[in-house]
């Protein structure tokens, strides 16, 4: 009995995560494959205007090609947690890669914009939707207390790849013209695929529960299987759900100033560098605001909860501040707005996944994490048509931004009737049901009517014998 308890609290240990070690490699693999996911996909701007040109359509069908790609990366996130649940983090993160690369490598042949859509738009989509959530919840799994710093730094890749990013791509359609640009970076999206390397196997239990041939290929064991991996019945659960409004809401406003601030800034009537330098003061405070905020929230002062609607009120509030900021063209307000809602934005991202965990447990945060993003994919979708549409009726940006802070707000209101909200302390975290027991059990009792017919001949043999 007293060797079985250090073997307990090992796995206890190992399931909250060391807090160091070789976690922080895993923080540096997310940092470059984070960057080369959506670092690369916020710069890929570069190439509209070249697309336009060559291919001689409208603006509209251009945009087509990167909102492809960033929703078949939220799409497929839950397709890539149920491979990792079902094999392994590692070998799914190297496929992404190669298939992000691959996806880029293709486009670069391209003759039309259907190609585009299937290459950079589906299969480098799909390699990323590959990527981002198990690389996300493996750092997740090896940190507890410094769980929200870690990723406060990986995700500063996101920022700081932009800038670099957009210069360079800028060069290599200078030089190489789109098409050898777009080989060059599918070369480079291959670096993902030593990132995933990176990833330690899992070790799994050598001891499954035997199943009788009839149930293990019926269609509702399949079925039952599948949403295992899924985690489909965490969408039964009262927190998660819950929690998943909250971040929907939360994601219908939030990507509105990326789109619109420049436009708005114009509007407001100054130059193009002034509008750019705003979106480019967001972006710089937005890198600051992702550390600082993982280093306070790890500190233990108050919950995660609590400041996740700290930081999305407040964004809320000054996505609000922008318009009116400007009304009276003060170009200083402005910058200073956008200051405090690049920071603001940049903190609540840190904390977004990292209350995960504490939603759904640590066992079940692969699966949640991809059905979090497949079901606020919609919403980021949503939002900038519906603040264009504002735009359109008003004939400026002021109601834009005023309904897409509100978003935020409003998911703010959603959070405040999670469970035990409003206590100082959380929660135990919610365990796994025991799925594993249950089949067991069910199993057992198959075999037990299978074996019933046999029991009732061999009793009616010994009754004849007598």
């Amino acid at each position: 009995m007293t060797s079985l308890e250090p073997k307990a609290e090992s796995r206890s240990d190992e399931a909250e995560g060391p807090d160091g070690g070789w976690g922080w490699v895993l923080v540096g693999a997310l940092f470059v494959s984070t960057s080369l996911v959506f670092g690369l996909m916020r710069s890929l701007g570069i190439f509209f205007v070249e697309f336009v040109q060559y291919f001689e359509e409208s603006a509209q069908a251009i945009s087509w090609i990167s909102s492809t790609g960033l929703a078949a990366q939220q799409f497929f996130s839950p397709l890539g947690a149920a491979l990792c649940n079902a094999y392994d983090a590692r070998v799914v993160v190297m496929t992404g890669g190669c298939l992000a690369g691959l996806g880029l490598v293709l486009a670069s042949q391209a003759t039309c914009l259907v190609h585009l859509y299937l290459t950079m738009g589906v299969i480098s989509g799909l390699g990323w939707g590959l990527v981002f959530t198990p690389m996300v919840a493996t750092v997740m799994a090896n940190f507890k207390r410094r769980r929200t710093l870690a990723l406060g730094l990986a995700f500063s890749s996101i920022g700081l790849s932009s800038f670099a990013f957009n210069p360079l791509f800028q060069l290599l359609v200078e030089v190489y013209a789109w098409r050898g640009a777009l080989l060059i970076l599918g070369g480079l999206s291959l670096n993902i695929v030593p990132c995933g390397a990176l990833i330690r196997p899992k070790r799994r239990s050598k001891a499954p529960a035997k199943v009788d041939s009839e149930s293990k290929l019926s269609c509702a064991a399949a079925l039952h299987r599948v949403s295992s991996y899924l985690e489909l019945s965490l969408l039964c659960e009262r927190p998660y759900v819950t929690y998943t409004m909250a971040i929907t809401l939360l994601n219908v406003g939030y990507f509105v100033p990326y789109f619109h601030l420049v436009a708005h800034s114009r509007q407001a009537g100054f130059s193009e560098y002034q509008a750019a330098f705003v979106m480019s003061a967001a972006g710089a405070t937005d890198i600051f605001g992702r550390i600082v905020s993982g280093w306070f929230s790890d500190l233990g002062h108050f919950r995660l909860i609590h400041l996740l609607s700290l930081w999305t009120t407040l964004a809320g509030v000054f996505i609000m501040l922008l318009p009116v900021s400007s009304l009276y063209g003060s170009y200083y307000a402005l910058v200073v707005i956008s200051l405090l809602y690049g920071f603001c934005s940049g903190a609540l991202t840190s904390v977004v996944f990292a209350a995960v965990p504490l939603v759904v447990g640590v066992e079940r945060m692969m699966g949640a994490l991809g059905l979090l993003q497949l079901i606020e994919s919609g919403a980021g979708l949503l939002g900038t048509p519906l603040s264009g549409l504002l735009k359109d009726i008003t004939g400026n940006y002021i109601a834009s931004f005023i309904v897409a802070g509100s978003f935020l707000i409003l998911g703010t209101l959603t959070m405040a009737t999670l469970p035990h909200y409003f206590s100082c302390t959380d929660p135990p975290p919610p365990q796994r049901r025991s799925l594993d027991n249950k089949n067991k059990a069910l199993h057992s009792e198959m075999e037990q009517m299978n074996s019933l017919p046999s029991d009732t001949n061999h009793r009616g043999a010994e009754w004849s014998e007598r």
